[in-house]
């Protein structure tokens, strides 16, 4: 049986239920700024990744990319009054967690101000011991940088550490990182269509409470 006392979560698809908000957000900056629509599952591959980049891969470069930045984070900001949601005992596991003298961080490619806000929102920010934002590391996942950075601000140890996520970008930066990962089977995609295999799986957030035993 394996116990940690470190855990870095990833956000968006892993805490957050909001895989329907980034692609409202999309649709509307692609119908917007480039006169175009985007295919659902190509945006729901890119999410984990940093915005430019996708902006960019999405709409083209040739574009005024901080405006678009901009007018979809503020159009996220409203939209999410009526679409932001946690997924099944998401906060109930990190209130387990932090009082069982768990330290907890999140490790995301969301910006540090749309982060607090949905953290805020949610109910969930003051569980979270360390953010790691794309403002915090020059290199982003699934890099194992931003683990590592979470890692230094713990002061965690890598054998007690995991990294819990829902995308490649997470499995990759803990695995490279050298600490154990989990993949949420909640995800748009399956565990084994990875690159690479994670330590565990989990059906439910719940389960981390428990010892795992099992992938």
């Amino acid at each position: 049986m394996k116990v940690y006392d470190y855990y870095l979560f990833d956000a968006d698809g892993t805490l957050f239920d909001t895989t329907e908000l980034i692609c409202e957000c999309f649709q509307y900056v692609a119908e917007k700024h480039a006169n175009k629509q985007i295919d659902r599952q190509v945006i729901i591959q890119a999410i984990g990744s940093p915005l430019r980049p996708q902006i960019i891969e999405h709409l083209g470069a040739d574009l005024d990319i901080e405006t678009i930045l901009d007018d979809y984070l503020q159009y996220q900001l409203k939209a999410m009054e009526h679409s932001l949601t946690l997924f099944p005992k998401v906060q109930e596991t990190l209130k387990t967690l932090k009082e069982s003298n768990k330290k907890l961080a999140i490790v995301t490619s969301r910006k540090r101000y749309s982060l607090d806000v949905f953290l805020k929102t949610t109910g969930i920010h003051d569980y979270f011991d360390a953010l790691v934002t794309p403002e915090d590391t020059e290199l982003h996942k699934p890099n194992p940088e931003p683990a590592l950075k979470a890692i230094e601000l713990l002061g965690a140890s890598k054998p007690a550490t995991v990294f819990i996520g829902d995308a490649k970008w997470d499995v990759c930066s803990g695995n490279s990182a050298g600490v154990d990962t989990v993949f949420v089977n909640w995800s748009h995609t399956t565990a084994g269509e990875l690159p690479e295999a994670p330590t565990w799986t989990i059906d439910t957030m719940s389960q981390l409470t428990a010892p795992l035993t099992e992938r």
